[in-house]
C-alpha cells in the first residue's frame, strides 16, 4: 500500500490497554530522566493558558474562559512536539541539548501544516462556541462576569441546552484531532512522510484499536483538565509526561522502517 506521496505506507499494529499503560510509565521515566526539557515545556505551555485567560478577562470576555480552556488541550500535541524528539534521542543514545531539539523540529517542514490543521480546528471550535451561544443565549451575548455566564448557563433551559450541545460539538471535535494527531506529530518527526499521509496514518492507527485509543485519549483530556485546574500548574508536569508517552505509544502502534534495499546493478553484456 502506497501513500499519498507515492511512498510505502507505514505500517500500523494494534495495541491494548496494557500497552497504553506502559507508554504511561516509560513517559514518567523520560520526564524523570531529563526534567529540564519537560519543565521547560509543560511552564510555556501552562503560561500560554494563564495569557489567553488574563487575555480575555482583560477584553471583558471572561465567559469564554471555559470554552477556551477546553480549546486549549486541542494543541497539546503540537506543544509537545519537543518531548518526542527528547524520548527520540534517549531511545537512539543521541546528546540532550535545546539547540539540537529546536533544529531538528524545525527541519521538519510538514510539521507547519499539521500545525495549521490543530489551530483550524481549535478556532472551528471558538467559532461554533459563539454560533451556539448565539443560539441559546442571545444574538448579542455578553455577560459583565464570569459569574453571569454561569448563572446563565446552569439556571436556564437555553443555558442547559447550550452546555449539553456545546460539550457534545467540542468532543466530536477533539476526537477528530486526536485521531488526526496522536499518530501523525512524533510521525513526521522520525520519518520523511507528507502530513496527509500522517493524518491517515493516525486515523487508522485509531480504528486499529478503538477502544485502547479512546481510552488513552479519555485519560489525556482528563489529566489536561485536572491539571489546569489549579491555575495551570499541573500541566507544567502532566504535558511532559503525556507528551513522552505518546512517543512511546507511537512507537508501539507504528512499526519500524523497513530498512532500505540497495539495488545491484545488472552486470554488463
Amino acid at each position: 500500500m502506497t501513500s499519498f506521496s507515492g511512498k510505502v505506507d507505514p505500517v500500523v499494529r494494534p495495541v491494548t490497554g496494557r500497552d497504553v499503560v506502559e507508554a504511561l510509565v516509560k513517559g514518567l521515566r523520560d520526564f524523570q530522566a531529563a526534567p529540564l526539557y519537560g519543565l521547560a515545556c509543560g511552564t510555556l505551555y501552562a503560561l500560554g493558558g494563564v495569557l489567553i485567560l488574563l487575555s480575555v478577562t482583560a477584553l471583558g470576555m471572561s465567559y469564554l474562559a471555559y470554552p477556551l480552556a477546553a480549546g486549549f488541550a486541542l494543541i497539546a500535541p503540537f506543544m509537545a512536539i519537543g518531548l518526542y524528539e527528547v524520548s527520540r534521542r534517549r531511545e537512539s543514545g543521541e546528546p540532550l541539548a535545546f539547540a539540537a531539539i529546536l533544529t531538528t523540529v524545525r527541519s521538519r517542514g510538514e510539521i507547519g501544516w499539521m500545525a495549521f490543521v490543530t489551530v483550524f480546528i481549535f478556532l472551528m471550535w471558538m467559532y461554533q462556541v459563539r454560533l451556539l451561544m448565539a443560539l441559546f443565549l442571545g444574538l448579542n451575548v455578553s455577560f459583565a462576569s464570569f459569574e453571569q455566564f454561569l448563572a446563565a448557563v446552569f439556571t436556564t433551559n437555553a443555558g442547559l441546552i447550550f452546555l449539553a450541545i456545546g460539550n457534545l460539538d467540542g468532543a466530536v471535535l477533539a476526537l477528530i484531532l486526536f485521531s488526526l494527531t496522536v499518530v501523525s506529530f512524533p510521525l513526521l518527526l522520525e520519518r520523511d512522510v507528507d502530513f496527509i499521509t500522517a493524518m491517515i496514518t493516525s486515523v487508522r492507527a485509531v480504528a486499529a484499536s478503538p477502544l485502547p485509543m479512546i481510552s488513552w485519549a479519555a485519560v489525556i483530556v482528563v489529566l489536561l483538565i485536572v491539571s489546569a485546574l489549579p491555575a495551570f500548574l499541573g500541566l507544567v508536569v502532566t504535558l511532559p509526561v503525556l507528551g513522552h508517552a505518546t512517543w512511546h505509544l507511537y512507537r508501539r502502534i507504528v512499526a519500524p522502517a523497513a530498512p532500505a534495499t540497495e539495488v545491484t546493478p545488472a552486470p554488463s553484456a
